[in-house]
């Protein structure tokens, strides 16, 4: 292999491997702001979450702030807030993301739905507090037009606790990623492991649905360590013919196997047939970034997608996006911008190493 082979070849996988940049230049526009009086009360009950409780009752206090200063001094444990809010008819084609920050841990509903959690709850406790939380907000756990309820479950184990600081409210995140294929919210998912769910014609109608991206112990699947897989339908336009296309799938925690219409495609770690694992590394922060090779692809047909996951310990599945296919130049201009922004950082220390 030349030296010049080699450094396209390494700047390549410094490009993919590079964290949060490369493959999230988005633009956020406010849609809601959140912050001002929510509805507070302490304790812990599930019942809190359901749009429909009553609380008349609870106290008012103002968020973002420490509980402490907002009529609850000296508070640790479990608080819950709640808040209504009005959504307009043309938000509906917007994809949504919650900001929120909390001291210790916190769980954020939607109309009764939970999005996801930042840190952990007794008694895997881990603190999570000052870290600013996005989760998505699938289209169908919102109404527009009407009122909304959100619901965040708020756990403190010292010092200041509450919804304390930061971004508060619902923002529009736009990719500056030019899709091909934008895959839907919900997946197909089935805990266990069989081979043949990479099959293309198994019928999935009585699998489960999931959020994606978004960790499965958040959606019925609490501390499941193990074998899960995904699946998801989807037509690639035949004016794409040309194209070399790119499968992006985001974060997998922890290890994955890619199969397109049946057909391993990639794998970051190491699935064994025998149905052991290796991890190679820390793949769960890596992004998972696959070529689709054309002969596998059925244009403007129905064509299917199964992700087979294994997770160690802790959250599991296909948690942080983006995901969906791109075509290989659109992957290079997402590339050439980071390179940019980054002064050419990356081919100057390319030369470096490579003494050229």
């Amino acid at each position: 292999m030349s030296i010049r082979t080699l450094k396209t070849f390494f700047l390549f996988v410094v490009v993919v491997m590079i964290n949060g940049m490369l493959l999230h230049a988005q633009t956020e526009q406010q849609v809601v702001d959140l912050r001002g009086v929510w509805k507070f009360e302490i304790g812990d009950q599930q019942k809190f979450a359901d749009p429909k409780f009553d609380d008349s009752q609870w106290t008012e206090i103002f968020v973002p702030a420490d509980w402490e200063n907002e009529g609850f001094p000296g508070y640790d444990g479990y608080g819950w807030y709640r808040k209504k809010f009005i959504l307009p008819p043309t938000a509906k084609e917007k994809r949504l993301f919650i900001h929120i920050v909390a001291d210790d841990v916190c769980g954020v509903y939607i109309n009764g739905q939970l999005l996801g959690e930042g840190g952990r709850f007794p008694p895997e406790y881990r603190t999570a507090y000052n870290i600013e939380h996005k989760f998505y907000i699938p289209s169908r756990f919102l109404v527009y037009g009407k009122e909304n309820v959100i619901a965040v479950r708020v756990y403190d184990e010292t010092l200041n606790g509450g919804i304390v600081r930061g971004k508060t409210g619902i923002y529009e995140h736009r990719d500056e990623i030019d899709y091909v294929v934008r895959f839907p919210d919900f997946w197909k998912f089935k805990k266990g492991d069989n081979e043949q769910w990479k099959d293309p014609t198994l019928d999935d109608s009585k699998w489960q649905e999931l959020i994606v991206p978004a960790a499965w112990d958040f959606q019925g699947f609490r501390n499941y360590d193990g074998f899960g897989w995904y699946r998801v339908t989807f037509n690639i336009p035949s004016t794409t013919k040309n194209e070399s296309l790119i499968l992006l799938l985001g974060k997998i925690d922890d290890i994955d196997q890619v199969y397109f219409n049946g057909k391993l495609i990639g794998e970051t770690g190491k699935i064994r047939a025998d149905g052991s694992v290796r991890r190679i590394r820390e793949e769960y922060q890596d992004y998972r970034v696959y070529r689709i090779p054309k002969s596998l692809i059925k244009y403007g047909q129905k064509n299917v997608l199964a992700v087979r996951v294994f997770d160690n310990m802790i959250d599991g599945g296909i948690y942080e996006g983006p995901v969906g296919i791109v075509t290989e130049q659109g992957f290079k201009k997402i590339s050439q911008k980071l390179n940019q922004e980054n002064g050419n950082s990356l081919e100057r220390l390319l030369d470096k190493i490579f003494n050229e």
